[in-house]
């Protein structure tokens, strides 16, 4: 999801912007992709930290 939302805002960045006129249509809300991002990546980061133990063991199938 967080790669979703990254590039929902690079498209926006890019231009979904559309004028016509004196009409301006947007046509995603950056803000609103932006904070989607910023939750997805706070529940990643959580998850991340709850799942780590802070070293690991390795196993290199033998060799000495």
């Amino acid at each position: 999801m967080v790669e979703f939302y990254t590039q929902a805002e690079q498209r926006v960045l890019q231009g979904q912007r559309v004028r016509h006129g004196d009409r301006d249509l947007t046509l995603a809300d950056l803000e609103q992709i932006r904070a989607g991002r910023r939750e997805w990546q706070a529940r990643v980061d959580a998850e991340g930290r709850r799942g780590r133990a802070g070293w690991a063991n390795a196993d290199f199938g033998g060799v000495t």
